[in-house]
């Protein structure tokens, strides 16, 4: 039997059985009675008494009926948005009917009671978090880990969903046939790379080149390539597609390559460098998608810039001028001749050197061998032109005992925690198979492989735990944690600490969690868990229009991406208070951010403050702003403000939900289905103030929008492409001019007013304790892959209480959402 038939079968069946039953019964069946109804009369007394008048059926204002409420046995969330309309005092409207204290409180808590209970009887029968498979990028650097290749896979596979801004929660986590071939496909382009690697002569591959090789063009030739000029290789600033193109610079093969370059700039504008990039591609018309890979600032004076990136096969480097507010040339015919560019007066980037070669960021050869075939020998065998093992027993029963030591090893690994010697037989059996088949003991442990790396216990995360059914043992807790901060397999001190049940200990997570902060895997905590919870990851959904943003170029939106990861990086391992994640007087940003958000660098202190995400040439820094700069914090950052914005436009709605929603973790719900698209009576509504406003007037919407406005309005202050503005700009014409002055003054939903954009980042800074619970509830998605339900409210406010306790940072909170229950119970 193929392994497709042995394996695949039954890992679509068991997908199928996890898929069906992850979800359970209903969330209120249990406090439901058998026809549906709540059996707690206090509950539905007080809806009869107090909501009925307006929500019976024929008269149901917002969409809500209490009938169908009481009846439907799927309503939980329904009946939580209930608690926190009647908790917030917005049901019933305080303007139409006042309702006792004393009477509030009872159903409050009589509904809590009833909710929390049936969460925690689920919860005993299957667990808060429900199954959950590795996510496309979590798949890819599991397999770069556990076979030591570094393949790029997860571009391989189907895109995912995102839910609630995440890609990895059960519910959202589909499984089909069609997924299925894709991961078979992945295991395989996995398997071949390593296994090639393990048993081919390294084939190393570089160029090094000096001006002479860089230059494209000879006499009077007219392409793209760089030009001769006074001893460098130059290329011009231009608007010119694939201009600046390195055309001898086509590698070889797929890869990672390391690129080393010396610059410098050829006739700057005075005090400015010329600001670059370094891309990839095949620079063709019929192939005209790049690859980011760094960028620098070139000075008169030489400098020297190193990246590595992934590179696909016959793709070629392209280092350019990228700074849109450079005067550029004009060319005729689409080509540059030597000398056009000259009498242009304009600046340019001379290359002096150049050199890419092939790397191997997993490591050594001797690596991936070791983690195939652990200790064996390996000999060159000429005659067959590959390696072979040189083992100690090459007899039947030797081999069988190697095969069997090699498959037990890897598969703990791939497990994530020691397997099972019955539950490797039918490995085994069929790694014997193979390799008696084929009389090839490498065949037959390659099938193994791929069998193990087909199964669930590796596609899901398999966990288990102690006596008493609720809290995971120190294999799951190793597990969560790595994929938590590295989006990855434990790492060998991990996975000790494991074997020896020291993560039970807090003072052992807390260590760990430091630890892993500080390895080069950790470094994908803040970019992965930003891209996701801030929703970096659509940075490039949306192109500013050239009319409104004519300075803005790839080299700014790098750097507002570079300012978000290290601003956040600093508030998680410095331990920042959790204000500053609001309003901070410093940033992270390059001269060319700086120039296009308007602040003087002469005016700031800038300080040169180590990062592990530094990139070479990219020229961040700490920018210490000056008095009354709108750049501190988060919302002041470009990235924040593009991802919020549609390319041209902004809408107070859309910022206003986005807030609320990531910053504040409050869930802003759909509008009820009896609220028609188009907005209430706008009559006479000349600014999206005025409308809005109109739309609050009615009651259906008004609820949502009391939150959604105010902090929407505020950040009017920015427009589409992340600068401050005062005034809005109108289309007139095909001319922009200014419009109407913008107005960010409102009032939070308690009544408290503010002035400016600048009063509202104050007084949400104030209001740290919010502010904290609004990341935790984010934290605790990503950390455990299940949203913030009902009955988990206690406990993130004791993360809460605990997090201000102990110094109230960014990193404090991370450690307590760690040592809560919902990451290390079931």
């Amino acid at each position: 039997m193929s392994l497709h038939s042995a394996y695949g079968l039954s890992y679509v069946l068991l997908v199928v059985v996890l898929s069906g039953s992850t979800r359970g019964a209903s969330p209120t069946a249990r406090s439901q009675g058998g026809d549906g109804s709540i059996v707690d009369e206090g509950i539905v007394s007080f809806l009869n008494e107090q909501c009925r008048d307006c929500h019976q059926a024929g008269a149901a204002e917002g969409g809500f009926e209490v009938d169908t409420l009481l009846s439907d046995r799927d309503a939980h969330e329904r009946w939580v948005r209930v608690f926190d309309r009647v908790d917030q005092e917005e049901m019933p409207p305080p303007e139409d009917f006042e309702i006792e204290s004393t009477t509030r409180r009872k159903f409050l808590r009589q509904l809590k009671q009833e909710l929390v209970r049936e969460q925690n009887h689920q919860d005993r029968a299957r667990g808060r978090v429900h199954g959950r498979r590795l996510t496309n990028q979590q798949l890819e650097r599991t397999l770069q880990d556990l076979l030591r290749m570094d393949v790029p896979l997860a571009r391989r596979m189907p895109g995912e969903t995102r839910s609630d801004g995440f890609t990895h929660l059960a519910s959202a986590q589909p499984m089909s046939h069609f997924q299925l071939q894709y991961h078979l496909d992945v295991v395989d382009a996995a398997l071949d790379e390593a296994f090639e690697r393990a048993l081919q002569p390294e084939a190393a591959w570089s160029l090094d080149y000096g001006v002479d090789q860089i230059v494209g063009k000879r006499g009077r030739e007219r392409n793209r390539d760089p030009e001769f000029r006074e001893g460098l290789a130059v290329v011009w600033c231009s608007t010119m597609s694939f201009y600046g193109r390195i055309s001898s610079t086509v590698v070889p093969d797929d890869g990672w390559y390391r690129i080393t370059l010396e610059a410098s700039a050829v006739r700057p504008r005075k005090g400015r460098g010329v600001w670059c990039s370094v891309r990839s591609g095949e620079c063709v018309s019929s192939a005209p998608l790049m690859s980011w890979i760094g960028c620098f600032e070139s000075t008169e004076t030489p400098q020297t810039f190193q990246y590595e990136a992934w590179i696909p096969k016959g793709h070629r480097l392209e280092i350019r001028p990228s700074d849109n507010t450079l005067p550029r040339g004009r060319f005729r015919g689409g080509q540059v001749g030597v000398g056009e560019g000259e009498p242009q007066d304009i600046p340019g980037v001379g290359l002096s050197q150049l050199r890419i070669e092939r790397i191997f960021p997993q490591g050594a050869q001797r690596k991936v061998q070791d983690r195939l075939f652990g200790s064996t020998p390996i000999k060159w065998k000429k005659r067959e032109n590959r390696f072979v093992l040189n083992m100690a027993d090459p007899s039947e029963a030797g081999t069988e005992r190697w095969l069997r030591e090699r498959i037990a090893s890897f598969a703990s690994l791939a497990f994530r925690r020691p397997a099972k010697p019955t539950d490797l037989e039918p490995y085994i059996e069929f790694a014997k198979a193979t390799w008696r088949g084929s009389d090839d003991v490498i065949a037959g442990l390659r099938s193994a492989y791929r069998a193990l790396l087909c199964s669930p216990r590796f596609l899901y995360f398999h966990e288990e735990t102690l006596g008493d059914g609720r809290r995971l043992d120190d294999w799951s807790v190793a597990n969560r944690l790595s994929y938590l901060l590295c989006g990855s397999m434990p790492d060998a001190e991990l996975r000790n600490k494991a074997a020896t049940g020291k993560l039970r200990d807090h003072e052992t997570l807390k260590s760990e969690i430091a630890r892993l902060l500080k390895t080069p895997r950790g470094q994908n905590f803040v970019v992965d868990f930003a891209d996701q919870w801030l929703d970096l990851v659509d940075i490039d959904f949306t192109e500013p229009d050239r009319r409104l943003f004519g300075d803005f170029d790839p080299v700014v939106q790098q750097a507002m991406l570079a300012e978000t990861h290290r601003f956040l990086e600093h508030l998680f391992v410095d331990n920042r208070p959790i204000s500053e994640l609001v309003d901070a007087d410093y940033t992270f940003a390059n001269e060319r951010l700086l120039r296009y958000y308007g602040v003087d660098a002469n005016e700031c202190d800038c300080q040169n403050a180590p990062t592990r995400l530094a990139s070479s040439g990219d020229g961040m820094r700490r920018v210490n702003l000056p008095d009354g700069s709108p750049r501190g914090g988060l919302f002041g950052q470009g990235a924040i403000l593009k991802v919020t914005a549609n390319g041209n436009d902004t809408s107070p709605v859309l910022r206003g939900i986005w807030i609320n929603q990531r910053i504040l973790g409050v869930t802003i719900p759909e509008p009820p289905s009896s609220v028609p698209a188009v907005e209430p009576d706008i009559r006479g509504a000349a600014t999206i103030r005025e409308l809005l406003q109109k739309h609050q007037a009615d009651a259906s919407c008004a609820s949502c929008h009391q939150r959604i406005d105010p902090p929407g309005f505020a950040l009017e202050a920015f427009d589409a492409g992340g600068k401050y503005r005062d005034h809005y700009r109108r289309l007139v014409g095909r001319k922009y001019e200014q419009g109407s002055a913008v107005d960010t003054s409102a009032a939070f939903r308690d009544g408290t007013e503010f002035e400016d954009y600048f009063d509202f980042r104050t007084e949400l800074a104030s209001r740290s304790r919010t502010v904290a619970k609004g990341v935790a509830n984010n934290l605790i998605t990503y950390a455990t892959a299940e949203p913030v339900r009902f009955a988990d409210r206690d406990v993130v406010d004791q993360i809460i209480e605990s997090t201000m306790a102990d110094e109230g940072g960014l990193l404090s909170l991370l450690q307590q959402v760690v040592l809560s229950d919902l990451f290390l119970q079931k």
